[in-house]
């Protein structure tokens, strides 16, 4: 049988591809893999296709047990890896005989890891997509100890000289390029000043539906009352009562009643927001 069996779980580990874009008039976020650089490049070690389906993992990894050989690849925050005991490469392809123990350890620095298996894993799509989706509950259910994982076929060879490719180390500092707007006419022009020089930090309370913010400079409101419902985009930077911005990632809110000061683009600065852990220092620049 081809597959791979769930032995640790991990404090958080999902199935995540490329997302489902297209479907936020029905109500349904993009999600998909948050470090996109990431697991781009778990994808390519194995010569899977750019769109094939990974686990995504937070802080303490996942053990997975093979049900046939195969290879796999980990990237994303470095990890300790292992097979059955023995210390193998990180952010390289590495086989994984039939009934041996794939131990990917706690984060050295960084968030998420990404762990692919040659072929793709082959759970059921929604929507044309292989996600979880943590804020709908689309896609397949977060992993837990037991669960058996279907592998797709193996494709081509994968392309010599992928694991030349580097990813940048987990930030110790977050720097987020933003564009004003639609909203920050909603926020007092002094506001706006000091939000370029305020040190926020990552907040605990940050997860894959939107990077939250402690300490730094509130920001103050202009004006009174409350917006109705808009639509949001990845990478919108909402700002709740507390005046203390959201950045919005994978799993964010199709829409919301609070104003956006600006968006933060796709990119590097959103794949570092993923691997950002709590405290880190955070700082807004205007995008160029």
């Amino acid at each position: 049988m081809t597959g791979l069996l769930v032995v640790r779980a991990g404090a958080l580990t999902t199935v995540q591809d490329r997302g489902r874009p297209g479907y936020a008039h029905l109500g349904v976020p993009r999600s998909g893999a948050l470090d996109t650089a990431a697991y781009a490049l778990a994808n390519r070690l194995l010569g899977n296709p750019p769109d094939a389906a990974v686990l995504e993992t937070t802080l303490d990894g996942v053990t997975l047990r093979a049900l046939a050989a195969t290879v796999v690849a980990v990237t994303g925050a470095p990890c300790p890896v292992r097979v059955s005991g023995r210390p193998v490469a990180w952010g390289a392809p590495v086989g994984l005989p039939a009934g041996a123990e794939l131990e990917v350890g706690r984060a050295e620095s960084g968030v998420r890891g990404y762990v692919a298996v040659r072929g793709g894993l082959a759970v059921a799509p929604v929507l044309g997509s292989r996600s979880t989706d943590l804020l709908s509950g689309l896609g397949p259910a977060v992993l837990t100890a037991g669960t058996t994982l279907p592998v797709g076929p193996a494709g081509p060879d994968p392309v010599p000289g992928a694991d030349a490719y580097g990813l940048p180390a987990a930030p110790s500092e977050l720097v987020l390029p933003l564009r004003l707007g639609p909203r920050a006419d909603w926020f007092t022009g002094a506001s706006l000043a000091g939000l370029w020089r305020s040190a926020f930090r990552v907040s605990p309370s940050s997860n894959r539906i939107g990077l939250r913010t402690e300490g730094g400079s509130a920001l103050v409101r202009a004006r009174a009352g409350e917006l109705p419902s808009e639509g949001m985009v990845l990478g919108a930077v909402q700002v709740p009562p507390d005046g203390l911005p959201v950045v919005f990632l994978a799993d964010h809110p199709v829409t919301g009643g609070y104003p956006v000061v600006g968006v933060v683009g796709p990119g590097p600065a959103l794949d570092a927001a993923a691997q950002a852990r709590p405290g880190t220092p955070v700082r807004f620049v205007r995008a160029r």
